[in-house]
């Protein structure tokens, strides 16, 4: 049989994995948010973190579990939050690469100098070369 005392570990154990779990697999929020209000919030779990510790040092372990709770509740937040992205950021896998195509003419196809291209491939692969390691 399970103690009252028991169950509210399982279930606040439940509570912190589930919050955990959400941060790295929910998904992200569209703009991320300022760097300083992350560092905002970690500082906050730790000075939480530092207050469970004192309570942990007074043998007071309910106030110090409530209160180390919150800091990973916080914490999970953080990450959650810092996976947000912001329109300059480099694009991650699957998405549209950088490189944009060129626009395409009135009639949907991007027109390439084919004269120019091989003029300038001419010139290019008539230079005087000098060969590998003589100098």
């Amino acid at each position: 049989m399970m103690t009252s005392a028991e169950a509210w570990k399982l279930g606040l154990a439940a509570v912190l994995g589930a919050g955990i779990f959400l941060s790295v697999c929910a998904h992200a929020p569209r703009r991320s948010v300022p760097s300083s209000d992350l560092r905002r919030l970690v500082l906050s779990a730790l000075g939480l973190y530092a207050v469970g510790a004192l309570a942990s040092l007074e043998h007071r372990a309910i106030v110090a579990g409530l209160v180390y709770a919150a800091g990973i509740l916080i914490c999970a937040l953080a990450v959650w939050l810092s996976r947000g992205s912001d329109p300059e950021d480099p694009p991650r896998g699957g998405e549209e690469p950088t490189d944009e195509r060129p626009p395409p003419e009135p009639d949907g196809v991007p027109r390439f100098n084919w004269q120019e291209f091989e003029r300038a491939f001419r010139s290019y692969s008539e230079r005087p070369r000098e060969p590998a390691g003589s100098r």
